[in-house]
């Protein structure tokens, strides 16, 4: 089989991926082609799986991992303590997240913001007009109203540091956007900005959720405690991944 002879660790899985996206033999072939070239394979299908949900994706923007399925479990359990919450998913993509607490909460105020403006369309196309969608530079990107009454903010940023970067996946390293990957030095750049800004967005109580690695999560705890909030540390010992959480003291 041409996907095992490339190296693809699952590859009777992704045959029949491919083979169920085509319409034709020769469509078929065609999505082998790029797959064998290196593509991610959630770029040739267009869609990711995410906590059981197909989200779109698009080449350019930032695919879902499951990892990130900790951070989404965690900001569910924060968000179920109020009866209409306004939840903010920041560094958004192509709004795994948000997908996830639109079908947990038809009643919540949800709000999406990303940088890049491929990010914010490929939202869109996931979320229509359930969620307000902002592109700009972190909280910069929403509109004033919003200071003091955010109820949860869900953050999937960038954590990987600078120097790490060579050593990503090729298929992460040569497709994804190196926006949505590199976390600055230490990879803590954009967190700790987070950190930072979120108490003037938040409301009475309001909680922070934010993803990083396990490693990192000491020293962001640091900075949560510095910025205000009461701290806390979620690790899944599966993907080596951990949430650091916050309210506001």
């Amino acid at each position: 089989m041409r996907l095992q002879s490339a190296g693809c660790v699952f590859a009777l899985e992704e045959a029949e991926h491919l083979l169920r996206a085509a319409d034709s033999p020769d469509e078929a072939e065609a999505l082998l082609q790029r797959r064998l070239s290196g593509e991610p394979l959630e770029y040739v299908l267009g869609w990711a799986e995410f906590l059981g949900r197909r989200v779109r994706v698009v080449p350019g923007v930032f695919i879902p991992r499951r990892r990130t399925e900790f951070l989404a479990s965690a900001a569910l359990e924060s968000a179920s303590r109020w009866e209409h919450p306004v939840i903010l998913d920041l560094c958004c993509g192509s709004g795994a997240l948000s997908t996830v607490f639109a079908g947990a909460f038809p009643e919540a105020e949800l709000h999406a913001a990303d940088l890049s403006s491929e990010a914010v369309a490929a939202a869109r196309l996931n979320l229509g007009e359930r969620a307000e969608i902002h592109q700009g530079d972190l909280f910069a990107a929403l509109p004033f109203r919003l200071r003091g009454s955010i109820d949860v903010v869900a953050a999937n940023a960038p954590y990987v540091p600078t120097d790490q970067l060579p050593f990503l996946p090729r298929e992460a390293r040569i497709h994804e956007p190196a926006q949505a990957l590199d976390g600055g030095r230490e990879g803590l750049e954009l967190l700790r900005r987070i950190a930072a800004d979120a108490p003037a967005w938040l409301s009475s109580g309001g909680e922070l959720l934010v993803e990083c690695s396990e490693g990192q999560a000491p020293g962001l705890q640091a900075d949560f405690r510095a910025s205000g909030f009461q701290a806390l540390v979620r690790t899944d010992a599966e993907t080596g991944t951990a949430v650091v959480t916050g309210v506001l003291r």
